[in-house]
């Protein structure tokens, strides 16, 4: 597949949360890459997401994002981050510990996975 981006990603494993609609609905993401504009990001189900406007939430960048869904397949979404986006401060103990616990599922998912294969 060509990578047909202008700038490179980093590829990282970061907790992240995508604010979705007028209401603040929330969504607990993994973003598998980033550069400065854009991030492709996984959710643990298939999601249904505005086309354009979410926010990202990413507590290890300590930033939050304003984003366009550029691309979907399943449960990955690629965004483009907006111009206009602010660079807004997360609260760091909040978005710590929605870290922490998506990564213990996903270590319980591959604990059971190694299970369930013997």
């Amino acid at each position: 597949m060509q990578d047909r981006r202008e700038h490179r990603r980093d590829k990282v494993m970061y907790g992240g949360v995508a604010e979705i609609g007028e209401h603040g609905a929330r969504r607990e993401c993994i973003v598998r890459n980033i550069s400065d504009q854009g991030a492709a990001i996984e959710f643990r189900n298939p999601v249904r997401l505005p086309r354009e406007q979410l926010s990202l939430r990413v507590a290890r960048k300590g930033r939050a994002f304003l984003a366009r869904a550029v691309w979907w397949r399943d449960n990955f979404v690629g965004v483009a981050f907006r111009a206009e986006s602010p660079v807004e401060p997360v609260s760091d103990l909040d978005e710590r510990l929605r870290q922490s616990e998506i990564k213990k599922q996903q270590l319980q998912r591959r604990i059971q996975k190694l299970l369930d294969e013997r």
